[in-house]
């Protein structure tokens, strides 16, 4: 199994939001945040400011850090 290197799912249940919610702020489709919350795909990085901004992040927040098991 493939290791993640990001935390999206983890910063939006700490938000509250439910991906539907997540989709409407930033503008795109409730199956793209569950795309990158299964690294299907993942975010390009001009939408990661956004994105921070709507789960009440940081950038740094959404990513594993190599120090995670």
């Amino acid at each position: 199994m493939s290791e993640n290197v990001m935390r999206l799912r983890d910063a939006r249940i700490s938000a509250g939001l439910t991906q539907n919610e997540v989709s409407e702020r930033l503008g795109v489709s409730q199956g793209v945040i569950s795309s990158w919350e299964t690294e299907g795909f993942l975010p390009r990085t001009r939408q990661l400011p956004l994105l921070a901004s709507v789960l009440g992040c940081s950038i740094n927040d959404l990513f594993v850090s190599g120090k995670e098991e």
